[in-house]
């Protein structure tokens, strides 16, 4: 099998490993990602030009690692309330308090 073929196949099967660990336990959720990631591929299935099969392989993983990194399944378990499935691979960002931000005044005051 030649490089790029393998590199394809092997950007397919990321993305629907990283589909299921991501919307784990959603039949819909599985279902759907499925058929777009299926549908995006026989949709360039045409494409022959080296270079763009490069750049599609590349969207493809900077899809992957999107949905790993960025998507958090959430679930209602009462009104209000959510559960939320955060894997290891999702990015944590440090939370702020609003009280400690800098006020639009002091600010202008530092400006001046």
């Amino acid at each position: 099998m030649s490089t790029l073929k393998h590199k394809v196949l092997h950007s397919f099967k990321q993305l629907h490993n990283s589909r299921k660990i991501v919307f784990k336990d959603d039949t819909f959720a599985l279902s759907e990602a499925r058929n777009r990631i299926n549908e995006e591929f026989k949709k360039n299935k045409h494409v022959s030009d080296v270079t763009a099969i490069e750049e599609l392989i590349n969207y493809a993983n900077a899809v992957e690692k999107e949905l790993r990194t960025c998507v958090i399944q959430a679930r209602e378990v009462e009104a209000g309330r959510y559960e939320l499935r955060i894997t290891e691979d999702t990015v944590k960002l440090d939370n702020v308090p609003f009280s400690d931000c800098p006020s639009e005044k002091s600010l202008n005051k530092k400006n001046k």
